[in-house]
């Protein structure tokens, strides 16, 4: 059974990763923008964070088995909607690229698709302490315009003429905001209780998730492209660079759990969120065009160190805090932080990243010796990403090595930019987490007294007459 709930994780995350290290080859075959290529790889993490909350209460309700199977249905036809794609638009949607075209990646899901399904009817209960309530699919719908409106918000914030777009989808998510508290409130069977949401150990565990997992796909999501475009590394060894994360993450994840153990989830999250934050200021020290591969390796390490560490108590506190009966809010807001913070941190770097690129890139071509001989249209081009720019210099090959040098040193700088709003995002959660987490005797207690009153009242055992 868990070996088959692995598998089909596998699967739900497998078309990111696939999507993250193709995003320079969509680049050059689409010759998209920084912003084009950001909405492909925030796709699938708004996907995911837009319904978790609502489809665990659906399999909360109408079996988990039941949605699991579904999902893994429609996972085939949006490879193959993936993988023939005509356009940048249809994906906001390794080794295969290297040796196919670029949408044999997204095929890979199928085969994968046809193993676990079988696995998930053999393997996987049909009905295990399932909710009779109604759902909150009003809620739900919420939920999505809340989640879309803010990552389309963030992603269109740094886009010139786009200015209303992201203002519309801003004020949408407000909106969507209010009234999902509203409904939430009134709902006789709320998508989440916020009573459980408002305890401490749910709320700020759920908060301290979305950053680290965040920064952990904000960090792939840049640095993937870093390693290609700037380092020149083939989709193979892009892919291999970040192995020291996943090493790291699995080695420490069982070291975490003795900490929250031994010290409380207060400590253990404050202890995880300091290789996160040794991570970036590697990467905004050490992160330039030329470094060794040490450099890229090291920040990886970090990272997956810290979320190694975050990930067990996080989880371990929100579980705790919520009743079982809940179970799907659990799941849903564990699946949420990852998600969420992933949609959230990668839309935030993307679009700190797009603004630095395409500022450096401006900047440096004002200042080259002829600039006012330079066309609009050339000018414009290679600020809209680094495969643009890479598309221009094919065009004007005399001046190649110039246009890629250029493109590659204005990367650097927007992935400063980036870095920066990394540090910032780590130290914020770090001070949430040290003055309002409970300490390890007080979490405990808390724990407890969710625990009790959390349990169903006893059911009333036979009258007793008098004369017995």
């Amino acid at each position: 059974m868990l070996a088959t709930l692995i598998l089909v994780a596998s699967i739900a995350n497998l078309p990111l990763s696939v999507a993250f290290v193709a995003l320079p080859s969509l680049g050059a075959h689409f010759d998209c923008s920084q912003t084009a290529l950001n909405l492909v790889a925030v796709g699938y993490s708004l996907g995911l964070a837009a319904s978790v909350l609502w489809l665990g209460a659906l399999g909360d309700r109408y079996g988990r088995k039941t949605v699991m199977c579904t999902g893994l249905v429609l996972a085939v036809p949006a490879a193959l909607v993936s993988a023939w794609a005509g356009s940048i638009e249809v994906l906001i949607g390794g080794l295969c690229i290297l040796h196919f075209w670029w949408g044999a990646a997204f095929l890979v899901t199928i085969p994968l698709v046809a193993l676990a399904l079988p696995l998930v009817l053999w393997c996987i209960p049909a009905h295990v302490a399932e909710d009779v309530e109604p759902v909150d699919n009003v809620g739900g719908a919420l939920s999505v315009l809340l989640v879309g409106g803010l990552i389309f918000g963030i992603n269109f914030a740094v886009v010139p003429d786009r200015a209303t777009t992201a203002l519309v989808a801003v004020g949408i998510a407000t909106l969507a905001t209010v009234a999902f508290v509203l409904r939430q409130r009134r709902a006789t069977n709320p998508l989440s209780d916020l009573a459980v949401a408002r305890r401490p150990t749910f709320w700020i565990a759920a908060v301290s998730g979305i950053i680290v997992f965040g920064t952990l796909m904000g960090t792939v999501f840049v640095g993937l492209q870093f390693v290609r475009n700037v380092l020149g590394y083939s989709t193979v060894e892009a892919g291999l660079a970040v192995l020291p994360m996943a090493v790291c993450m699995l080695g420490l994840a069982p070291v975490s759990a003795r900490i929250v153990e031994a010290y409380g989830a207060r400590a253990t999250l404050l202890i995880g969120y300091v290789p996160v934050l040794l991570a970036f200021v590697v990467m905004l020290v050490t992160w330039e065009s030329g470094v060794g591969y040490w450099a890229v390796g090291l920040a990886y390490a970090l990272v997956g160190a810290g979320v190694g560490l975050v990930g067990t108590p996080a989880s371990h506190s929100l579980t705790g805090s919520v009743p079982v009966r809940r179970a799907g809010m659990a799941s849903g807001t564990a699946d949420l932080q990852r998600d969420l913070g992933g949609a959230i941190m990668q839309s935030l770097l993307g679009a700190l990243l797009t603004a630095g690129y395409a500022q450096a890139f401006a900047r440096q071509v004002a200042d080259a010796p002829g600039a006012a001989s330079v066309s609009t249209e050339v000018e414009g081009q290679p600020t809209r990403s680094f495969a643009s720019a890479t598309a221009i210099a094919d065009r004007y090959p005399q001046y190649a090595d110039e246009i890629v040098s250029a493109a590659r040193a204005s990367f650097v700088e927007g992935q400063r930019w980036a870095d920066l709003a990394g540090v910032v995002a780590v130290l914020l959660g770090m001070a949430l987490v040290a003055t309002a987490f409970p300490r390890h005797d007080r979490e405990r207690a808390l724990l407890a007294r969710y625990r009790d009153d959390d349990a169903p009242a006893p059911a009333p055992g036979p009258a007793v007459r008098a004369d017995d």
